[in-house]
C-alpha cells in the first residue's frame, strides 16, 4: 500500500511541476518533504520518468477493466462472462486472475457453497484492482540497460561530437548518415538526453551537459501549449504580419525580448530595427513587468519619427500585457511569435548573442545605469555590417532619415 502510494504522489508531483508550480509548492501539495521532491527531481534527470504513466493503449488492461473483474469476482461471474463485460478473451481473464491471485484457483460463486457436494471451498479471493495495475505497469517497463552503456563504440562517437556542441538531434541524424548499415551505431535524441541525466541510465558523464547548449545540469519541463495560451489577452499572432515585414526592405519594423539576468530578477529590454539593425535598450532595474515595459517602450520609441514606428514583433512573455496600451500610445501593431521559435524573432536573437558580452548570463543586471545601456546600444550601432556593405546601422539610419526630410523631386534650398 505504502509504495502504490508513493507511486501516486509521484505522478501528481510531476503534474504539478509540469504545470509550473515550484519545487517546494509541489511537494507541499502531495505531501513529501522538500527533500524527498528534490530526490525525485534529481533522479528523472529535471522529467518525469517515462515508466511513472505508462502510455494508455487498447493492448493492456486498464484499471477499469480490473475493477471490472474484481466486481466479476465478487458476482461469482464465470471468466467468459467476465471477458465480455470488458471485450476480452477469457484467456485473457484468467491470465490476469493468476498473475495476481497467489495460490488461488478461480472457482465460481457455487465453488463456496457447501451443498455442492464434491467441490472444494476456496479462501476468499485476494484479487486487488490498484495492486495489479500497478504490477503491470512495472512488468511493462522492462528495465534494461542503455545502449550507450553496452555499446562502447557508439557512446564514444556520441561523446566525441558532443564534445564538439553538436546536439542529441544532430547526433542522432549524422549516425544515420554516417552509418546507413549499421543499425547498432543508431540512437535516439531522447536517449542521449536519459543517458546524460537521468540517474541510473547514467552512460554518458553529466558534465556533458555543458556541451549542450542550453548548458542545465537539469532537464526544464516545458508546460504544454494548452496550459500556455490565454496569458495574454488578444495576441494578434505572427501569421497576420504583413509580407513587406519579412524581406527586410521596408524600415520601421522591430522585434523585441528581454534578456534576463540572476534568478529572473532583473532584466533589460531589447528592440531591433529589421531593416537597418539599430538597436535601442530599455532599462528596468527595478522590475520588468508589464507596467515598467510599457512605460519604458513609450519613452523610447516615442522618440522615434513615425515612419519607423510601423511594428513590434515580440515573444509570447506575460512583460507583454499590456500590448493594447502600447499600441494605441505608439501607432504601432504589434504581433507576437509562436512558442518555442526564437527563429521568429532572428535579428532579435542575434543581437540578444551579442548583448551577452557586455551582460554575462547569471549576472544581476540592476547593476547597470541607464548610461551605459546607451553606450553598449551605441557600441552595437557603430559595428560595421556585412548585409550593409559594412556600412554600421547608425549610418543606415542616417541616410534613411536624410532621404526621409529630403525626398526625390523636391528642391532643396542652398
Amino acid at each position: 500500500m505504502g509504495r502504490s502510494s508513493d507511486v501516486d504522489r509521484q505522478r501528481r508531483f510531476w503534474i504539478l511541476i509540469r504545470g509550473g508550480s515550484s519545487l517546494v509548492a509541489a511537494a507541499e501539495a502531495v505531501g513529501v518533504n522538500r527533500h524527498t521532491a528534490g530526490r525525485w527531481f534529481r533522479q528523472g534527470g529535471g522529467m518525469p520518468p517515462m515508466t511513472l504513466v505508462p502510455p494508455a493503449t487498447s493492448r493492456y488492461l486498464s484499471l477499469e477493466d480490473r475493477e471490472r473483474i474484481h466486481a466479476g469476482v465478487h458476482a461469482g461471474e464465470s471468466l467468459r462472462q467476465i471477458g465480455r463485460a470488458i471485450g476480452r478473451p477469457a484467456s485473457t481473464v484468467l491470465r490476469e486472475l493468476r498473475a495476481n491471485m497467489y495460490h488461488q484457483q478461480y472457482r465460481t460463486r457455487s465453488a463456496l457453497n457447501p451443498s455442492a457436494a464434491g467441490r472444494p471451498i476456496t479462501r476468499p479471493w485476494n484479487y486487488s484492482p490498484s495492486k495489479a495495475h500497478r504490477r503491470g505497469a512495472e512488468r511493462r517497463a522492462r528495465p534494461k540497460d542503455a545502449k550507450l552503456t553496452t555499446n562502447l563504440r557508439l557512446r564514444a562517437e556520441v561523446q566525441r561530437r558532443l564534445k564538439v556542441k553538436e546536439s542529441p538531434e544532430q547526433i542522432a541524424a549524422r549516425l544515420r548518415l554516417k552509418f546507413p548499415d549499421d543499425p547498432e551505431m543508431r540512437v535516439s535524441h531522447e536517449t542521449i538526453y536519459q543517458s546524460i541525466y537521468v540517474q541510473g541510465r547514467g552512460a554518458l558523464r553529466r558534465e556533458l551537459a555543458t556541451c549542450l547548449r542550453t548548458g542545465r545540469a537539469l532537464r526544464k519541463p516545458h508546460q504544454a501549449q494548452s496550459e500556455r495560451r490565454g496569458r495574454i489577452k488578444d495576441m494578434v499572432m505572427i501569421s497576420e504580419r504583413p509580407p513587406e515585414v519579412e524581406d527586410r526592405a521596408v524600415p520601421g519594423h522591430w522585434e523585441g525580448d528581454l534578456i534576463v539576468g540572476k534568478n529572473s530578477a532583473s532584466a533589460i529590454g531589447t528592440l531591433v530595427e529589421r531593416n537597418t539593425g539599430f538597436v535601442m535598450l530599455l532599462h528596468l532595474p527595478e522590475r520588468h513587468g508589464a507596467d515598467d515595459v510599457q512605460a519604458q517602450m513609450i519613452t523610447q520609441m516615442g522618440r522615434l519619427p513615425e515612419f519607423l514606428r510601423k511594428s513590434t514583433t515580440w515573444d509570447q512573455g506575460s512583460e507583454m500585457a499590456n500590448h493594447h496600451a502600447i499600441s494605441a500610445a505608439l501607432d504601432m501593431d504589434i504581433y507576437f511569435c509562436d512558442p518555442h521559435s526564437p527563429w521568429q524573432r532572428g535579428s532579435n536573437e542575434n543581437t540578444n548573442g551579442l548583448l551577452r558580452q557586455y551582460f554575462p548570463k547569471g549576472t544581476d543586471l540592476s547593476g547597470y545605469h541607464a548610461d551605459y545601456l546607451d553606450f553598449v546600444a551605441n557600441q552595437l550601432n557603430e559595428r560595421p555590417r556585412k548585409r550593409h556593405g559594412f556600412l554600421t546601422p547608425k549610418e543606415v539610419l542616417r541616410d534613411l532619415l536624410w532621404k526621409q526630410a529630403n525626398p526625390p523631386g523636391v528642391a532643396t534650398t542652398g
